[in-house]
């Protein structure tokens, strides 16, 4: 089913075929609905309980259906005043009260406190390719649970360059989209 433009559908959880309303802007690519039904079907055994950080967030929906399936928690990193906007006033009308919106861009919110998060989804905007860096301060920042698992979703030919001990656990691709999920895996000392 494909939701008509200015709006996505929740496709799992307690928050199932809730729309989300989006704002039209340019260079906003939400994730499709069926890279988000094969991702949170990966994501099934580890979501109940996460922590999670959905970094350049867009419309939020790949955090919300996180929320929506028993996350714990998400933060929605995202700097467009008209998204941030949207984004908190669909996580009020969908009462997500375990959602918060800071906006601000996600190099900036990385230099902020650290706080430890079991899932990242990592989707910048393809134009500003910046899945290394923002990857590597995650890595380096403090950001990531010592086993957590990171979404990453690219343009199909480009491989993005990660952290070493980011581990492919699954990977896909639709259109002109890669989209594959790693996990942290420490190096033994």
């Amino acid at each position: 089913m494909n939701s008509r433009p200015g709006r996505i559908r929740i496709i799992g959880g307690s928050l199932r075929n809730s729309r989300l309303e989006v704002p039209e802007l340019p260079g906003l690519r939400p994730t499709p609905e069926r890279v988000r039904e094969t991702l949170f079907n990966w994501l099934a055994p580890m979501i109940e309980g996460a922590r999670v950080l959905d970094l350049c967030a867009g419309t939020g929906a790949l955090g919300i259906e996180a929320l929506s399936r028993g996350a714990a928690s998400a933060c929605f990193v995202e700097p467009d005043a008209r998204a941030a906007r949207a984004l908190r006033d669909n996580l009020a009308r969908l009462k997500a009260a375990d959602g918060e919106v800071a906006a601000v861009d996600a190099q900036a919110f990385l230099r902020g406190a650290a706080r430890a998060f079991d899932l990242v989804f990592l989707d910048p905007p393809f134009a500003l390719d910046l899945w290394s860096a923002l990857a590597e301060r995650l890595e380096q920042g403090g950001w990531l649970a010592e086993r957590a698992w990171i979404y990453v979703e690219s343009p199909r030919e480009q491989v993005p360059v990660l952290p070493l001990c980011w581990s492919l656990h699954r990977e896909g691709q639709a259109g002109e989209v890669r989209f594959a999920l790693y996990r942290r895996a420490l190096p033994l000392s």
